[in-house]
């Protein structure tokens, strides 16, 4: 039965009775367990996005969209004498009410590595006006008055980036992490108690190069983090597999021994994705859901040249650096996987309108997400590459707004797997159009509406909302279910569903 054909009220009324046809998606795309039933997922109450199909098991003229972030224009000149056209591999952190931004200070093209790489650092309190404190922690381009953390350490201020350690228990003086380096160094470790007075964790690099076992690796901005899902630090860099620029992924105890690492794959939707080269990947747990690893990745397109050499001329870029071009793209991974759901192929975030967005290793996306409103979250990308116009873009999406499963005006249907969770309420970050609602039926794991919960019970919700909490004719509170497989089924018309949760509190928050 095909939902475009039914008229709303038909419709309404077969899902209420349970005769509504679904179309059932194949099963590569599903997991079973060993006796052949569907697996259970146990989500908790833990938040969950729809930007894959880790807990899908069918839609029904419901599609995951990919949501592109909004150009709220540019946050951050690279001005200063210490600054420039090379500066790059940003990382964004948020610590308490404070955003620090920590990228490579680079005016002229060299070898990677050499003596004229600092790290700079600027601060914000919303993510919009940044300032560059004077630090005087070193002398550069003749004065001591600058926003420099780091000088006089190359190789590792080529790539230097830091991290938030968020390990229970962490040392103070080791609260700041970072890494950087080349195939020259290794990865070095540094540690700060500030996150700008940095000192060497030790002498001896903690990945050498002759423990990675490809012919070229390093030379990209590296990064690792604490993992509360996994209970271990990992880390993501990169190397060369047959001449691509691909991520390998380790894992360490302790900051200082790693694993040997694995070369991390590409599946979207279940088949394996395009092998494309990714400059940085940028992967980090989502900070209102720490179990989803997201990656705003860089993709360069290497040879792929757009401008002619009189348009580079116009902007005066670099010559050496107008022969390829670049974009953001998005990927998410699961704690512990060897690959990255590649669930849209498409740019998250395109190059904008003029020759200047155009050029070799332009719009490349700092590390990390992070909140800069009640109900917003931003990147920020470097911009206008090897040029004198050189700055940091800021880009901003609601909260969860990465992707949704999306509805049309005729409606549709998506069901989940068999889950397990814990809490009393359900709420949801939604959006519906004035004609448009969502309506929440809870199935036992067979696919059977349980009483209480099924459609025709179940209250409308229409609106635009971060948290909204799900009714049906009898209240909110799905208590009496939790920690029993059931199947949630999400009934929509023109309608983004973004994320779910289920929670004890009357908001999630």
């Amino acid at each position: 039965m095909n939902l475009n054909s039914l008229s709303r009220r038909r419709w309404l009324q077969s899902a209420a009775a349970g005769t509504l046809a679904v179309a059932v998606g194949s099963t590569k795309n599903r997991s079973f367990a060993a006796d052949g039933s569907p697996e259970v997922v146990p989500i908790g109450s833990r938040r969950e996005l729809f930007v894959d199909d880790e807990l899908i098991q069918s839609l029904n003229d419901v599609n995951l969209v990919l949501h592109r972030p909004r150009d709220e224009g540019q946050v951050l000149s690279f001005d200063e004498p210490w600054e420039g056209g090379f500066c790059g591999y940003a990382t964004v952190i948020r610590d308490g009410d404070r955003l620090r931004l920590y990228y490579r200070g680079l005016g002229v093209a060299g070898q990677d590595g050499n003596r004229s790489e600092t790290t700079c650092y600027a601060e914000s309190t919303d993510g919009v006006t940044w300032t560059k404190p004077d630090l005087g922690l070193f002398e550069v381009k003749g004065t001591r008055q600058n926003n420099v953390v780091l000088s006089d350490a190359a190789p590792v201020t080529h790539n230097f980036s830091p991290m938030l350690d968020t390990r229970p228990g962490v040392r103070q003086e080791e609260r700041y992490k970072a890494l950087g380096g080349t195939v020259k160094s290794g990865l070095v470790a540094w540690v700060s108690a500030d996150g700008t007075r940095w000192r060497r964790l030790q002498d001896a690099p903690v990945i050498p190069s002759d423990q990675v076992p490809f012919p070229h690796f390093f030379d990209s901005q590296n990064l690792a983090f604490w993992s509360a899902a996994e209970q271990q630090y990992v880390c993501f860099f990169r190397v060369f597999q047959d001449k691509i620029r691909r991520i390998a992924r380790s894992v360490s105890d302790d900051f200082v021994h790693w694993s040997p690492p694995v070369v991390m794959g590409y599946r979207h939707r279940g088949d394996q994705a395009p092998i494309e080269h990714l400059y940085t990947n940028q992967t980090h747990p989502y900070f209102r859901a720490p179990h989803l690893y997201v990656s705003i990745a860089a993709r360069f397109m290497p040879r792929r040249q757009v401008l002619t050499d009189d348009q580079a001329r116009a902007i005066d870029v670099n010559p050496r650096y107008f022969k390829d071009t670049s974009d953001a793209i998005l990927m998410t991974a699961r704690p512990g996987r060897d690959y990255y759901n590649r669930t849209f192929l498409s740019s998250f975030v395109r190059p904008g309108i003029g020759a200047r967005n155009w050029v070799s290793r332009t719009n490349y996306p700092a590390l990390n997400v992070v909140q800069t409103g009640p109900t917003e979250m931003s990147v920020y990308l470097n911009q206008d590459y090897a040029q004198p116009t050189a700055h940091l873009r800021r880009y901003s999406m609601r909260l969860d707004g990465f992707a949704s499963a999306q509805a049309d005006y005729h409606g549709g249907e998506l069901i989940t797997k068999p889950l397990t969770f814990a809490g009393s309420r359900l709420a949801i970050n939604f959006a519906t159009s004035a004609a448009g609602d969502i309506r929440v039926e809870i199935q036992d794991a067979s696919g059977q509406p349980i009483p209480g919960f099924t459609l025709a019970e179940s209250r409308e919700q229409i609106g635009n909302e971060i948290d909204r909490i799900v009714t049906w004719n009898s209240g909110p509170d799905v208590s009496p279910l939790a920690g029993r497989p059931v199947r949630l089924r999400f009934a929509m018309k023109d309608a983004d569903l973004f994320a779910m949760q289920f929670t004890d509190a009357a908001s999630s928050g």
